[in-house]
């Protein structure tokens, strides 16, 4: 027997821990707060049934990013055969106020944040705000790491062109920490 106490910790117990990162990948997937927290609710049910299937010793969060971002595209696979929003009741609930202050407004970010890709978003979501290695993202996206670095790279400058900065102009100041990793300072970690 391992009598390392951590190799015994059921990670179960840890589940509560990433709570917060799952909601903010969650927001960012959906774009919708009460369909992220629907997410990360199936997520974690997942999670607890298929706990079994954890590798004890690996990085628990990245697992449950994984479940989540699969269970994400496989519902976002049934949702292609659902009725359209016609009239926009739906999207009109989609906006979001901006809470800061900044060189520019959180709503124009959102509007160019939403105008990127899929891939681009999850990439920057992934590498850039929740502070995962290209290893680990390119891992949980079931691509090559070179892959992560390429998408990481294009969808910044995706997001500078589309937000009007040009090239080496400061995104921000005075942004939260995850809306300025996600856009510049993980920058680095994709390098």
């Amino acid at each position: 027997m391992n009598s390392d106490p951590a190799a015994e910790t059921d990670p179960r117990d840890q589940l509560v821990e990433h709570l917060r990162p799952l909601r903010a990948f969650a927001i960012s997937l959906t774009r919708n707060v009460a369909a992220a927290d629907d997410l990360v609710q199936d997520t974690i049910l997942k999670a607890w049934a298929s706990i079994d299937k954890f590798q004890r010793g690996s990085n628990l969060q990245a697992w449950l990013f994984t479940i989540l971002r699969n269970t994400y595209y496989s519902s976002l696979r049934k949702s292609r055969r659902e009725v359209s929003d016609p009239d926009g009741a739906y999207a009109a609930g989609l906006s979001v106020k901006p809470d800061h202050d900044g060189r520019m407004a959180f709503t124009d970010f959102l509007r160019a944040f939403d105008a990127l890709s899929d891939e681009h978003r999850e990439v920057l979501i992934l590498v850039g705000a929740s502070g995962f290695s290209t290893e680990e993202a390119a891992e949980m996206m079931g691509v090559a790491a070179g892959t992560v670095k390429s998408r990481a790279s294009r969808a910044r400058k995706r997001l500078a062109q589309l937000l009007g900065l040009a090239d080496g102009e400061g995104m921000f100041s005075g942004i939260d920490a995850i809306t300025d990793a996600v856009i510049g300072r993980g920058a680095a970690a994709t390098g």
